[in-house]
């Protein structure tokens, strides 16, 4: 006779019948291998975690951030997450190494609580700028972040309009680099007069790729700035590459920090003969000085997602039209989920 006792599997509830305390939706009654989704956001990024959850219809789950008196962060999950799909909204703006670290943090407590797999969406990545050796002895921090997230417990990254697209390659998880563009090309055609015979501008000759994709999509023309730098956030000279004389010059990059460099290049379109100039950027940084200035240029608007939260900053500047990524991010968790593909958000906006 076996010494271990003998179950009755009639007994053990399935996956459906046990008791979920996430909302009554589609999506939260959902369980695949990973099991039932359930969402955090950092303190950083509350207002586009909520809009996300709101997307989905599933609760936006609790977790209590503090510090100790020397700074240090600790975590605490509120809910049980064990056997769960684990998705965590973090910011890679605004107080950059704090939330950063409490991305982390969170990303570990989730994996130590048994959570089946623990996905990282994070917009805007942190460091996406350091992502080579342009120097001597310079640090190739990018990588760095993604080694941190690896160990921390991240199963896979979802990420949006990355400074440079290997970054992709520094993570040994499957890593979803999601694009902003579509959003872009319906936001111009709602709200841009004359976009048919606009001009798309790239900033730098970094930029040429993101810019000549964009202005196929539009099916107009596109030119570039050269530009040469003193030092980080400073730059000496520009030279107009393309035509923009009476017509419409839409500026687009991937970021926009102090804009010392996007003024500039308004000034440079505007000695060219451009009639309008719009700014049409991804990540909304916006340090220090840069309300100010954009307040100050002549630029005529400026288009930005939250992927970077802004709100204080477009209270002090009328010129900043949001496009909201909530319901791009919300689609990328639910197909994660899902198992299915997300490349058809590559070229479509949800609706």
């Amino acid at each position: 006779m076996s010494q271990y006792p003998v179950i009755d599997s009639c007994k053990i509830q399935s996956s459906e019948s046990r008791p979920c305390c996430m909302v009554d939706s589609s999506l939260s009654k959902m369980s695949n291998r990973y099991g039932n989704v359930r969402l955090f956001g950092c303190n950083a990024c509350k207002p586009l975690s909520a809009g996300v959850a709101k997307r989905l219809g599933v609760k936006l789950e609790e977790s209590n951030v503090g510090k100790f008196a020397n700074s240090e962060t600790t975590i605490e999950v509120s809910s049980s997450v064990r056997g769960d799909d684990v998705f965590i909204i973090g910011c890679g703006s605004g107080e950059v190494n704090d939330n950063l670290m409490e991305l982390l943090v969170m990303i570990n407590a989730c994996k130590y609580a048994s959570a089946s797999r623990v996905t990282a969406v994070i917009p805007n990545y942190p460091y996406a700028r350091q992502d080579k050796k342009d120097r001597s002895r310079a640090p190739i921090s990018a990588k760095l972040v993604a080694n941190m997230m690896t160990v921390a417990g991240a199963d896979h990254i979802i990420t949006m309009d990355l400074h440079a697209s290997q970054i992709q390659g520094f993570f040994d998880v499957p890593v979803d680099n999601l694009f902003a563009e579509a959003a872009m090309v319906k936001h111009i055609k709602e709200n841009v007069a004359e976009w048919e015979s606009a001009v798309i501008v790239s900033p730098d000759a970094g930029g040429a790729k993101r810019v000549t994709s964009l202005a196929d999509r539009l099916n107009v023309d596109f030119a570039l700035i050269h530009k040469e730098r003193k030092k980080a956030n400073e730059v000496a000279s520009m030279v107009l590459v393309g035509n923009v004389e009476s017509r419409v010059a839409i500026l687009v990059d991937d970021m926009a920090d102090t804009c010392g460099t996007l003024c500039m290049a308004v000034d440079k379109l505007y000695e060219a003969g451009a009639t309008k100039v719009y700014g049409c950027i991804t990540h909304a940084i916006l340090s220090g000085p840069a309300v100010q200035r954009i307040n100050d240029s002549r630029l005529t608007g400026l288009i930005v997602t939250n992927s970077c939260p802004h709100e204080d900053k477009k209270a002090a500047c009328p010129k900043i039209q949001t496009i909201d990524i909530a319901p791009i991010l919300a689609e990328a968790v639910r197909r994660t989920h899902n198992g299915e593909s997300i490349s058809y958000l590559f070229n479509h906006v949800p609706s």
